[in-house]
């Protein structure tokens, strides 16, 4: 990324409106299985808190997010961590936003003591299949036409990264 004055940072209680802003912005039918872009400037609830996100700021505007969960409440599964959410603004794409903050929650997770990532991502969705695969991402399963979207089966692909040699 050339510019230097972008950072990652955990996300705070002020950042809702302006993350709000950038996922109505950022939704797309390749990406998301919600018929319409989200409505309102909720982004956190219970169980969508700022301490799970990171986010890209450049020029002091938030210009990606990537939010990371433990899957279940499982001791079993503690070890593990998910990406539930990742949007790059558009104007920003391209130039290595996603690689970063990709990485950023993968070393988030590490220190917590996670020891692998997982994420689901749409069959259909090539751009951001790619992203996770060259960030060391695998397919570790996939379930056949799991969505039906404006018409279309598509497929729900996992993929995982161990976070550990």
């Amino acid at each position: 990324m050339p510019d230097d004055d972008l950072i990652i940072r955990p996300a705070r209680p002020e950042d809702e409106r302006e993350l709000a802003v950038l996922n109505r912005a950022a939704w797309s039918t390749l990406s998301d299985v919600s018929p319409e872009p989200p409505a309102d400037d909720a982004v956190f609830d219970e169980r969508h808190t700022p301490e799970q996100y990171l986010l890209a700021v450049l020029g002091g505007r938030i210009v990606g997010y990537v939010r990371r969960i433990p899957p279940t409440r499982l001791a079993a599964n503690g070890h593990v961590r998910q990406i539930q959410g990742l949007a790059v603004d558009g104007t920003v794409r391209g130039r290595g936003v996603g690689r970063l903050l990709v990485e950023a929650v993968c070393d988030a997770a590490r220190a917590e003591g996670a020891r692998k990532m997982t994420l689901r991502v749409l069959g259909w969705n090539t751009p951001a299949r790619r992203l996770y695969e060259s960030c060391g991402f695998t397919i570790e399963g996939s379930l056949a036409e799991e969505f039906l979207i404006d018409g279309s089966y598509v497929d729900d692909v996992l993929m995982a990264r161990r976070l550990v040699d």
